[in-house]
């Protein structure tokens, strides 16, 4: 008698070094593979590229918590590093009718309009930000672009959008990292949800007591026909996520093409060229290297198969943008190569079906602004450490470096 083979073991997805490694273990166990989640909470993860694609616009998946089982029986416990992720109030986690009211209220207010708007603003924050670099170079000639560039050019953007004064910049930096975090302690996650929620309550009140041309108020003010608004709550938790992602990841987005391109610079040289463009280094970038690996949470509303996989009613499932990405049976056999002459656009890394990110346009922009002018002003800049020796970022959600060492000239050697 023919034994079948054991099901995989859940993997512990925790942070690890090297988000690809982990995705080809994933991999290994199938396009829909078993996961253990911080705190033993039984999950998956869907890693290929056409799985990951019908899932996210499946008609029996959903986002609302109500629908995560675990958390359902009272055995999510509180403080849960991914907790923020299932009970945030906003369009995130809302579903049907519910997310459809949700999203037509935010698009009135965050328009293509108010975006394009805002060109003229990026390109002077990042000209500003380039003038400033060479004084945070070390006495070693190196500088860290994560911190210096990539971190304020679109904390700075997403904080003007939504009215929110310059001196809260890094505070809710710190408390975005906290969040979105999947290795802090229970008492942190719970204090830094409370400290951003009052933060942003606050901005909320003033926006409300004195609007302005902000995102915030424009969000106040939005309405449906009905006279529908947007709830306090689903405010702040609007808030809340324009913030987390409206910076996080168009940093990583910067970040991880910084660091293709100064590992591949016969890409950097087509651009340069003109045989391909800098928006084209936004796309691959995106497939290649997504600024977010693992995202939270989708749930089955009745038992589904997927992969071959069957993912019970209420598993909690993660969105695996960076394994969906590298997939060899969608991208080919070199899936791991980086090349800015791919048909761009043809990624998941902002999402698909009625939850694609409305912050895209945004983040494509930010992204084609910041490495056309850092380019240009430094077209010799390098990396000064390897991408083997820089710290991942202690989330599975985040997918980037802790630090991003470069040189913005190369090294003069000393004469004799």
């Amino acid at each position: 008698m023919t034994v079948p083979p054991a099901a995989p073991a859940p993997h512990l997805l925790d942070t690890e070094a090297g988000q690809h490694a982990v995705n080809e273990r994933l991999r290994a166990h199938g396009t829909a593979a078993p996961v253990t989640l911080p705190g033993d909470v039984a999950a998956f993860a869907v890693t290929g590229h056409e799985e990951l694609k019908e899932f996210l616009g499946h008609p029996d998946v959903a986002k609302n918590a109500c629908h995560f089982a675990a958390m359902r029986a009272g055995e999510i416990p509180p403080g849960w590093p991914l907790a923020t992720f299932a009970t945030v109030e906003g369009m995130t986690t809302a579903d049907g009718a519910d997310h459809r009211r949700l999203r037509s209220l935010v698009t009135k207010a965050f328009t293509a309009r108010r975006v394009e708007a805002l060109r003229p603003r990026i390109e002077k924050l990042t000209e500003d930000l380039l003038d400033r670099l060479p004084g945070a170079v070390a006495a070693d000639g190196v500088v860290d672009l994560r911190q210096h560039f990539a971190y304020p050019l679109p904390m700075s953007v997403i904080c003007e959008l939504l009215g929110v004064d310059a001196e809260l910049h890094d505070r809710l930096h710190e408390l975005s990292n906290l969040i979105v975090s999947t290795v802090v302690e229970p008492a942190q996650v719970l204090s830094a949800n409370r400290e951003m929620v009052a933060i942003l309550t606050h901005v909320a009140e003033v926006r409300r007591a004195d609007p302005g041309d902000d995102l915030t108020s424009a969000l106040i003010a939005a309405r449906e026909e009905d006279g529908d608004r947007l709830s306090e709550r689903e405010l702040v938790g609007t808030l809340l996520l324009m913030i987390i992602a409206g910076h996080e990841t168009t940093l990583n987005l910067i970040n991880n093409a910084v660091r293709a391109l100064c590992a591949h610079r016969d890409q950097l040289e087509l651009v340069r060229s003109g045989d391909a463009s800098w928006a084209a280094v936004v796309e691959e970038t995106l497939r290649y290297d997504s600024p977010v690996s693992h995202f939270p949470f989708r749930y089955p509303t009745t038992d589904l198969e997927v992969g071959g996989a069957v993912i019970p009613e209420g598993t909690p499932v993660l969105a695996s943008y960076s394994a969906a990405g590298r997939d060899p049976r969608t991208y080919g056999p070199d899936a791991d190569r980086f090349d800015v002459t791919r048909l761009g656009g043809r990624h998941l890394s902002f999402g698909h079906g009625p939850h694609f990110c409305l912050g895209a346009p945004l983040a494509r922009l930010e992204a084609t602004i910041a490495l056309d002018r850092l380019f240009a002003r430094y077209p010799e800049l390098d990396q000064a450490v390897p991408d083997a020796e820089l710290a991942p970022l202690p989330s599975f959600v985040g997918n980037s470096t802790q630090s991003l060492p470069v040189r913005l000239t190369p090294l003069t050697p000393l004469t004799p």
